[in-house]
């Protein structure tokens, strides 16, 4: 889990999060999670999802598309850089809304500058007009997304000044000492469904 995702969850997911509620978080790096210890709230009832076989989890999913979950289950549905390994990120989105409880939370941390890195595999780096886009098309109504960096850039401006000059020059890129991490944390609330009128 590298820092500026850390960063961001800290910044803008914690205030979601309460005593009492029941968490959904999907991918999670360990169990419990680098999110579920930032968190550090004991009155959750924090579940887990992932593909992989693993007595420490709450569920196994078969495959991407179809959580083995009741509709409406949680409050508040978490992934954090999962979404990138998504082949069909619109039907994923679809089952992360169908878990979450109408008028609950959904809480979307990916990469935007992050290298490739296969889990088992990398498809996708979105910007928050693209995750509102997602967001809408599950049924819910995004309350913020952005992309940022807060990781502090260590090298100094003089230093990477002279790094960019060389990169653009060289047409090399660095293994070390490139900028901060970009993500987008993308945050919204499932929408209720309005009755019909009689």
């Amino acid at each position: 889990m590298h820092l500026n995702s850390k960063l961001l969850f800290q910044k803008y997911a914690l205030p979601y999060f309460a005593d009492g509620m029941r968490v959904l978080e999907i991918g999670p790096d360990a169990v419990p999670s680098t999110y579920q210890g930032i968190v550090g709230k004991s009155g959750i009832a924090w579940h887990t999802i992932d593909m992989f076989d693993s007595p420490q989890l709450t569920y196994r999913s078969q495959d991407e598309y179809t959580f083995p979950i009741e509709t409406g289950s949680y409050d508040l549905v978490l992934s954090a850089q999962v979404i990138e390994h998504v082949r069909k990120i619109w039907n994923w989105m679809s089952e992360v809304s169908r878990v979450c409880r109408p008028g609950g939370t959904v809480i979307t941390i990916n990469p935007v500058s992050f290298r490739y890195h296969e889990a088992p595999i990398d498809c996708w780096r979105i910007y928050p007009e693209g995750m509102k886009a997602l967001y809408d098309d599950a049924g819910i109504d995004t309350q913020l997304s952005t992309a940022e960096a807060l990781e502090p850039f260590s090298l100094g401006l003089r230093h990477g000044v002279k790094l960019v000059r060389k990169m653009l020059f060289s047409r090399k890129i660095p293994s070390t000492g490139l900028p901060p991490i970009l993500d987008t944390i993308s945050i919204g609330k499932k929408r209720i469904a309005r009755q019909a009128a009689a």
